[in-house]
């Protein structure tokens, strides 16, 4: 229990204060972690060092919290050229565990995406530099700052010797850049252990829609990746030799990806809007409550129109409904010049972006019936093969959950508004593996703003989203506490 004088308005303005007096300490240890190259993406042994030199910081940090950490060794990483490297530790850690309080449970991770100075930065990407209030540097939003966030706040109770609210846990891993390597199996693994106590999870690895106005996000698309082979020799063709006797595997492949969506971005394939979920009067008005600026969003997005003219319809498309995106083509002639050739085999990329309730298979299925129907209607002599070389189900939260309530209430603390209730159109498979494992509520509560600019050159966070985000943090667990 808190201690008299502590009542929770007097706390929290106590907290709000420490946090602001001593931010510029936390801007400090930011900097010290994003000076560290955690990237996951190149197979290098120098940066797998530097990985694991990441995530011993981060244990010690949270030792200094006094929380119990486990750093598991989840074994290394076969690559296709032979070579073996190391896996970062996946950090379990945890403080309190009072049975009278609720446990909430973090995930973050230390890995980055790569970044260069000169691949167009205007700073040095791994040293952290502070420009009009805003910290430049490669990791700041995605996801180091939102993870020394959260350790801020828990931070904050101790240094006033405060009781913690509720008991935390920590669940921190460095490949999630990289598809999050060995961390599903270590979930299912603890699922009767580490995660038994665990009553909610958070997730901050994902950007508001706005620059000012904070959000909560409660669900993600799925996808299927798709592969498309159409092949009549392994050798291509010289087209003054072989033009106007064959099949061209290109024009095979050029019709069955033209077969897919039309220009209004509708999918041609039979069936795949069956299973997509009615649109509620409640959810209608969840859009128009968002806070979107269509001709801003516009003029950054450097798109001359869209598909659609009203924010609402833009972020359902965006959001509820699928869409097929066509990547690109392997095996056909796409340098410079003029190179008279005919492709022997070429492979065909798309994705679909799933949303409640499509299924992976049911979709595999739909399209793979579509591709043979129409490559079929052609007559060619060429082969034809459809693969799914990827299938993540789309995430879907119920904001009625105390923990979706509580982050609302908190927002409305510090910020003084209601948040943004968005969704997010990529893919985070993360949410879903908790979601499906552990049977508890997944809340993802973002702290960064729209421009800045994860996996891009020059990413930054605010320094304002990431102190008042520190203080969202303290506040979202004195309500979750009150609630419980």
């Amino acid at each position: 229990m808190f201690s008299p004088s502590s009542q929770p308005a007097r706390l929290l303005e106590k907290i709000f204060q420490y946090i602001d007096l001593h931010q510029d300490e936390f801007v400090q240890t930011l900097k010290e972690w994003v000076a560290v190259e955690s990237d996951s993406i190149q197979p290098m042994p120098r940066l797998r060092q530097e990985l694991f030199r990441m995530m011993a910081l981060a244990a010690d940090e949270l030792r200094r919290l006094g929380a119990s950490v486990d750093s598991v060794d989840v074994g290394s990483q076969q690559l296709p050229d032979g070579q073996t490297l190391p896996i970062p530790p996946i950090i379990l850690a945890e403080l309190g565990n009072d049975p009278k309080k609720p446990t909430v449970c973090f995930y973050g991770h230390l890995d980055v995406q790569p970044a260069r100075q000169e691949d167009g930065w205007l700073t040095d990407p791994y040293t952290l530099t502070e420009v009009n209030g805003k910290l430049y540097g490669r990791g700041a939003t995605d996801n180091k700052g939102p993870v020394l966030a959260w350790i801020n706040a828990v931070s904050t109770f101790g240094a006033l010797e405060e009781d913690l609210p509720v008991n935390i846990k920590f669940v921190i891993e460095g490949m999630e850049e990289s598809g999050s390597l060995a961390l599903e199996e270590l979930i299912r693994r603890e699922k009767d252990w580490f995660f038994s106590s665990v009553d909610y999870m958070v997730i901050s690895d994902n950007l508001w829609i706005s620059q000012r106005k904070p959000a909560l996000t409660y669900g993600t698309r799925g996808n299927c990746y798709f592969m498309v082979e159409v092949k009549c020799r392994d050798q291509d063709f010289h087209s003054g030799t072989f033009g106007g006797i064959l099949n061209e595997p290109m024009a095979d492949l050029v019709a069955l990806l033209g077969s897919l969506v039309d220009s209004s971005g509708h999918i041609l394939i039979p069936g795949i809007y069956d299973h997509v979920a009615p649109l509620t009067e409640e959810e209608k008005e969840m859009y128009e409550a968002i806070d979107l600026d269509l001709e801003e969003y516009q003029n950054t997005s450097q798109v001359k129109k869209f598909l659609f003219d009203t924010k609402e319809e833009i972020l359902m498309h965006l959001w509820r409904y699928p869409s097929l995106s066509i990547h690109g083509i392997e095996g056909a002639f796409d340098e410079p010049g003029a190179k008279t050739v005919i492709p022997g085999r070429v492979i065909g990329k798309f994705s679909i972006r799933l949303v409640p309730h499509m299924n992976t298979s049911v979709v595999e299925k739909q399209v793979t019936d579509h591709l043979e129907y129409i490559f079929s209607k052609r007559n060619s002599s060429n082969q034809m093969a459809v693969s799914m070389a990827l299938g993540l189900h789309p995430w879907i939260a119920n904001i009625k959950d105390d923990q979706y309530l509580a982050a609302k209430r908190a927002i409305k603390t510090v910020f003084g508004t209601e948040p943004d209730m968005i969704r997010d159109g990529s893919t985070i498979p993360i949410a879903n593996i908790f979601q499906d494992v552990i049977q508890k509520s997944v809340m993802m509560l973002p702290l960064g703003a729209v421009d800045d600019g994860e996996h891009a050159q020059n990413e930054k966070i605010n320094r304002w989203n990431y102190i008042e985000g520190s203080k969202l943090f303290a506040a979202f667990f004195l309500e979750m506490a009150k609630l419980h």
